[in-house]
């Protein structure tokens, strides 16, 4: 019998306290999660996919020495269909976190779509905690840009890029 593999994709840009709250719950549907960095350069991400990637895996690493995390996590980059990404990785489940009743619509056509291309890849959606659930990448960028307190939202290492990428506008 093969591993269950689930997959997490997103752009992280930056990565959040709340991505890292679904990473976290996520590893725990599988044998093996893999986070999926998406280059997306249609979002014009702030943070270029290696650094991006490189946050991740260090988040990652913290989770798994910290025992938080006991499964094997994979930080990958990738710029293709996530369906055909999903295939190379031998992934069964799709995370994908919901914020509010909003994200629900465009998560729920995406699902459909993976799913008419890859008939064996089941969606699941996990509701962002609580006190995470407000927490949107765009708006930490935006605090930040204005010289806003970051530190609630991200790690501290993300914290200090995009403070010193940010203080650059």
């Amino acid at each position: 019998m093969s591993r269950r593999i689930v997959i997490y994709p997103g752009t992280f840009d930056p990565l959040t306290f709340g991505h890292i709250d679904i990473i976290e719950r996520a590893a725990r549907l599988g044998e093996e999660l893999v986070v999926a960095v998406a280059e997306n350069a249609g979002k014009g991400p702030l943070l270029d996919v290696e650094e991006r990637t490189s946050l991740t895996r260090a988040e990652t690493q913290r989770l798994l020495d910290e025992g938080r995390v006991t499964v094997p996590i994979r930080v990958k980059p990738f710029s293709s269909l996530l369906t055909d990404f999903a295939r190379e990785e031998r992934a069964s489940i799709i995370v994908r976190g919901l914020r509010a009743v909003s994200d629900f619509e465009i998560e729920f056509q995406m699902a459909s779509i993976n799913k008419r291309l890859h008939g064996e890849l089941e969606t699941v959606f996990l509701m962002a905690a609580e006190h995470q659930h407000f927490v949107a990448s765009r708006f930490v960028k935006e605090v930040g840009r204005f010289g806003g307190d970051i530190s609630s939202f991200v790690p501290k290492a993300v914290a200090e890029i995009l403070t010193a990428k940010l203080g650059k506008y």
